[in-house]
């Protein structure tokens, strides 16, 4: 009978709670396709390197869904507590007619396990079916051919989706008994007619918090955006915890003195029924300090690194091409200091190219190469370059800067033949000049402020002046982004003068393209040359030589940077859907349990002659505030949480920026638009009820 009890009453309310059956379905679903990525991309054919970040980003989802598992635990428990206070006069009913708290408990146990059969089932059913569009999405992130693609259904991820999601509803059960077993009759009678009191009853104290909380979160705020660099781990985490404390004295000051401030505005107050939706909105702040601290928080990290995750993977891409112009790049440390009898001082002395012809490397396999040196002056470090207040400021942005560092010297004729060759622009110099060739950005800002006051550079007995008061953009090896701190071109002159005596020679590079065009058949020549960088004999001989020969790829360098970035764009989808949902399930849920609440003084309304238009309206700006509020402080959160992002990545184009941010935008307008219109409708049901 209680059974059947249950079946009924979820038949019964399945209107009234279509957003929590909802919201189930979807964290079961996201959580099915994210954990079944090791099953789709197991049929893809990839690269080696791309099998490598494929692993690593299962491995990091794995982690992540731990994070999820607890989230979306969270919110069921919250769901289930709307539930019961939706029902607490049905409860009372029981209760009148004879029912004890045990057989409440069996009916509410009956309802959770249907509850969570229904959205297991239909969850899994979404996910699976989601999950082959999601092989369509990894298969275009990480470009693999899907020939060999079939229908998957993942059972590991099916048994780990059932095993969560069965603790989480063994963690509602308990939670459900131990909340009736706390109801007495009467409270539950007049459960509706309580009114709902203020945490905060000190209109003074309340405007002192509010000024607090604005200080705290503009001291974090000017710490990430413009002290980016000054900020260790233990700083990063006080500011997150600054931003917690200030988001939950801001909404707690304002439950204490909001409602006060806008009374004493009397032409808007009392205009139209202004004066009942602002006390609707205070009471429902007076009982959510806490979840809509919470809520806001969400809503920041999602805006954040769905933002800088999109970003982050566009400009990743959109490096490619620039920074890896050729097909391999090879570096090999030169001029060792120590005696000619030693092998490895000897073998130092020997070019890239040099090095190669000794290890028998078979140079039928490339097309070209272009080989120059880099040299370095001990004399010439970070000290010398930044002197004076530039110093004191570059060491409080920087403090573990070693000054000591020496600066990389390359004569501009060698550097243009590799400029040529990259297809970047050559340089000029005159005698007495010099050029800074750099494209980190933020070591640009800081290299350009030296060059533009003229700054002096020694090398040797010859003094150098820049010729530009900028840095010219350029690089010597490939990498997948903008990563040249700096280095200084000078007359060939000043090379020729001083190798050997002043000038020590740091590295030799070799730029080469493979003897192939098409993709597959650079593969293969990339194949046959990572055979011989990886044969044993060769490692043995250049280690018995003292040489050490390091290089990078193109084909290996795009697909790393390719998988990181498709790493990067599914851990911000997934923690942005997970966080946005959680966060607008849990203000939906709140609102409906309101508005269940608030039906008596909804009722009143049509009592002195309120129509339903007008009725609509005030539930309709009170719900819009209520949505409005976690929103609006998430987002300028957001915005000095973005700005340090993109100041400790030091990558971001703004057009890049922009395109995220839109997609951002929209994806906000479309999940937390449809949870804030099914909210204002259900209530509007609710309040409509007879």
């Amino acid at each position: 009978m209680l059974f059947k009890l249950s079946l009924k009453n979820i038949k019964k309310s399945f209107k009234d709670y279509v957003i929590y059956f909802m919201t189930l379905i979807l964290g079961v679903a996201i959580f099915y396709v994210f954990n079944a990525m090791d099953s789709q991309t197991a049929m893809m054919r990839l690269s080696q390197s791309t099998k490598e970040i494929v692993g690593l980003m299962i491995d990091m989802l794995a982690g992540v869904s731990v994070v999820v598992a607890l989230i979306l635990g969270f919110l069921i428990v919250y769901a289930s507590n709307f539930l019961i206070r939706r029902r607490k006069k049905e409860f009372a009913i029981y209760m009148t007619l004879g029912m004890g708290k045990r057989e409440i408990s069996r009916i509410l146990l009956g309802e959770t396990i249907l509850i969570g059969l229904l959205s297991l089932a239909a969850g899994i059913g979404v996910g699976v079916f989601a999950s082959q569009f999601m092989s369509i999405l990894v298969a275009k992130m990480f470009e693999t051919d899907m020939s060999a693609y079939t229908f998957v259904f993942s059972r590991q991820a099916a048994l780990k989706t059932v095993a969560c999601f069965g603790i989480m509803y063994l963690i509602v059960i308990m939670f459900n008994v131990f909340t009736i077993s706390r109801y007495k009759l009467i409270d539950l009678f007049h459960a509706s007619r309580k009114n709902e009191r203020g945490r905060l009853k000190s209109s003074g104290l309340a405007v002192v918090l509010f000024a607090v909380s604005c200080a705290v979160l503009a001291y974090a705020y000017i710490q990430v955006a413009f002290h980016t660099q000054e900020l260790d781990r233990t700083k990063t985490m006080l500011m997150i915890v600054l931003g917690c404390v200030g988001t939950l004295l801001m909404f707690w000051s304002l439950s204490g003195f909001l409602l006060k401030l806008l009374q004493r505005i009397g032409n808007f107050y009392h205009r139209g029924l202004n004066a009942f939706v602002l006390r609707q909105v205070n009471s429902n702040i007076n009982t959510a300090v806490f979840s809509m601290t919470i809520i806001c928080l969400l809503f920041f990290v999602t805006i954040t690194i769905l933002s800088t995750g999109l970003s982050l993977n566009h400009a990743f891409r959109q490096e490619l091409t620039r920074n890896c112009p050729v097909d391999l790049n090879l570096m090999k440390t030169m001029d060792v200091p120590g005696s000619m009898d030693d092998p490895e001082v000897a073998a130092s002395l020997l070019s890239v190219e040099e090095s190669m012809k000794n290890l028998d490397f078979d140079f039928s396999l490339l097309q070209d190469w272009v080989e120059i040196t880099v040299y370095t002056d001990e004399s010439f470090t970070w000290e010398q370059v930044f002197q004076g207040e530039m110093k004191d400021e570059i060491e409080k942005a920087f403090p573990r800067i070693r000054w000591d560092g020496v600066q990389s010297i390359v004569g501009v004729s060698e550097y243009n033949k590799l400029a040529s060759y990259y297809g970047m622009p050559v340089c000029e110099l005159s005698e007495g000049e010099y050029l800074i060739v750099c494209d980190f950005s933020s070591m640009e800002r800081l290299f350009n402020r030296s060059l533009a006051g003229n700054t002096p550079v020694t090398i040797g007995e010859t003094t150098l002046l820049p010729r530009e008061t900028a840095c010219a953009d350029g690089f010597l090896t490939m990498n997948m982004q903008n990563s040249n701190l700096g280095f200084y071109l000078v007359p060939d002159s000043v090379i020729e003068r001083y190798a050997g005596t002043v000038l020590s020679r740091e590295e030799n590079l070799f730029a080469s393209n493979y003897a192939a065009e098409k993709k597959q058949e650079k593969e293969a020549v990339e194949e046959q040359v990572m055979e011989w960088m990886n044969d044993d004999a060769v490692w043995q001989n250049m280690a018995g030589a003292g040489i050490s020969v390091d290089g990078l790829t193109k084909i290996y360098i795009y697909d790393s940077a390719v998988g990181l970035s498709a790493v990067i764009t599914f851990i911000a989808i997934y923690l942005g859907i997970v966080f946005l949902i959680a966060g607008a399930a849990l203000l939906a849920l709140k609102e409906l349990s309101e508005s269940t609440v608030n039906k008596e003084r909804y009722a009143i309304l049509n009592k002195i002659g309120v129509d339903e238009k007008q009725k609509h309206r005030a539930l309709l700006w009170q719900m819009g505030i209520f949505f409005g509020m976690p929103m609006f402080l998430a987002m300028i959160h957001a915005v000095f949480g973005i700005l340090y992002a993109s100041n400790l990545l030091n990558m971001y184009a703004e057009k890049d920026m922009l395109s995220s941010l839109v997609f951002t935008g929209a994806f906000l307008i479309i999940v937390y638009g449809g949870y804030f219109l099914a909210t204002y409708l259900g209530g509007r049901r609710i309040i409509d009820e007879k």
